[in-house]
Parts: C-alpha cells; structure tokens; sequence
C-alpha cells in the first residue's frame, strides 16, 4: 500500500468576493473543491514560470535573427484588435 502524500502546510490568501465567486464556479465546472482547484492553478502557473526562465543559446546568425523579430513584433490586424476590445468570457 502506496503511502498517502501528507498536505501539512496551509496557504492562505484573502481575495474580493466575486474573485472567490469566479474561482468557485471554475472549480464547480471542474469538478473540484475549490482548494484543489486553486492548487492545481497555483502550481500550474509556478511550473509556467519556473520553465519560461530557462537558457538557451543561439549562433551569432540566429541570435541577430532572433533580435530582429524582437524589434519589429507582427503588427495586430482587424481580427485580434477585435477581440482585445471585448470583454473576457467571465466578465459577461
């Protein structure tokens, strides 16, 4: 029999009502308690942000590429300014 993972520690926010409203729906559509919910969240985000620091190294060819793409970013067209001018699925 596989020992259980002991969950000792507490971590405790404080957060506005509709943010804990929000959170509990998404937890609710989930399937989850809200703390599962929010530890999965939390623990997701902390992987996304540990990976995006990692290193890498380029030639000096593919790192002038690199740096020009850097400098001149795709311009937005009519379809994403569209989209960034609506109001995000939860706040409908």
């Amino acid at each position: 029999m596989a020992n259980p993972v002991r969950k000792d520690d507490v971590i405790q926010i404080r957060a506005p009502a509709e943010t804990k409203a929000m959170l509990n729906r998404a937890a609710a559509l989930r399937g989850q308690k809200l703390s599962e919910f929010m530890l999965d969240s939390a623990r997701r985000q902390a992987e996304e942000a540990i990976l995006g620091q990692r290193v890498f190294f380029l030639d000096d060819k593919a790192h002038a590429a690199f740096l020009e793409m850097l400098d001149a970013p795709a311009k937005p067209n009519k379809a994403l300014k569209a989209l960034m001018a609506g109001k995000p699925a939860w706040q409908r």
